[in-house]
């Protein structure tokens, strides 16, 4: 009986290793990068991809500053501006002087990106307000390979959580670009402008079934064709200090139509 025992179980265990492993997802892709991302861009993508793969959001770019930063004051009206680099080179100090605006833009990030770290950079700071600017990396496909629509999903996943913890939302609009310049051919290959309306459009129709305030940066940015003005830059893609000084009053008016709006 003991033998027959240890030849069953022996036998169980022969069939428990021939069992086919069970997976639920596809097999992932290979994926051969064929893009030349140019000599800024490419060492630059070399430099900062071993990064993402431990900490995608890059959260811990301002979690210092975050730890050290107090509750909001009573009656301080808090406003996070969560952005890329558009957004990161925006002196808010400067150009909204006394006011308690927070500055949390990162240089290179994805829609995806920023809806990691929101918890972090907006959420805990506590703020009666966001400024949400954010996609065009997403568009030039510099990270992550998005489309309007999953652009459109990311930021309105990040809304979802400002609706819930009673944050006030502005969205803003994505700047255009132009490829004025020998050296700019590639801009509007990237970001083609009809794409970055067409997002524009997505925004603009979320704010208004939402009851969230839109910022329209593109609209005094634009020049006759409808590129970024070149008073307005000093690359086609980043706004200068002129550039800055026009999307000023957009969030402005855009922050105080949101303050005096009651949270979702």
């Amino acid at each position: 009986m003991k033998r027959i025992a240890l030849l069953l179980a022996g036998a169980v265990l022969l069939v428990a290793a021939d069992e086919p492993h069970y997976q639920s997802s596809p097999e992932r892709r290979t994926v051969t990068e064929t893009r030349d991302w140019g000599p800024w861009g490419g060492p630059f993508r070399e430099k900062l991809v071993p990064s993402l793969m431990q900490d995608f959001g890059e959260r811990y770019l301002y979690a210092p500053a975050n730890a050290a930063m107090p509750p909001p004051a009573r009656g301080e009206q808090r406003v996070v501006f969560l952005g890329d680099s558009i957004t990161d080179g925006w002196d808010l100090a400067k150009a909204f002087p006394s006011k308690p605006y927070v500055n949390r833009g990162i240089g290179a990030q994805v829609t995806a990106q920023m809806l990691v770290r929101f918890e972090q950079d907006v959420v805990a700071l506590r703020p009666a307000a966001v400024v949400i600017l954010g996609g065009t990396n997403d568009v030039s496909g510099f990270l992550q390979i998005e489309t309007p629509e999953t652009i459109l999903a990311n930021i309105t996943a990040m809304a979802d959580i400002a609706d819930a913890r009673g944050i006030r939302v502005v969205l803003g609009a994505l700047l255009p670009v132009n490829d004025y310049g020998k050296d700019r051919g590639y801009m509007t290959k990237e970001r083609p402008p009809a794409t970055l309306r067409a997002i524009n459009d997505g925004l603009r129709a979320l704010a208004a079934a939402r009851g969230y305030a839109f910022a329209d940066y593109a609209a005094p940015l634009a020049d006759a064709r409808g590129m970024l003005a070149e008073a307005y830059t000093g690359d086609g893609l980043h706004p200068n200090a002129a550039g800055y000084a026009r999307m000023a009053p957009v969030a402005r008016k855009a922050i105080a139509e949101a303050l005096a709006r009651p949270p979702r």
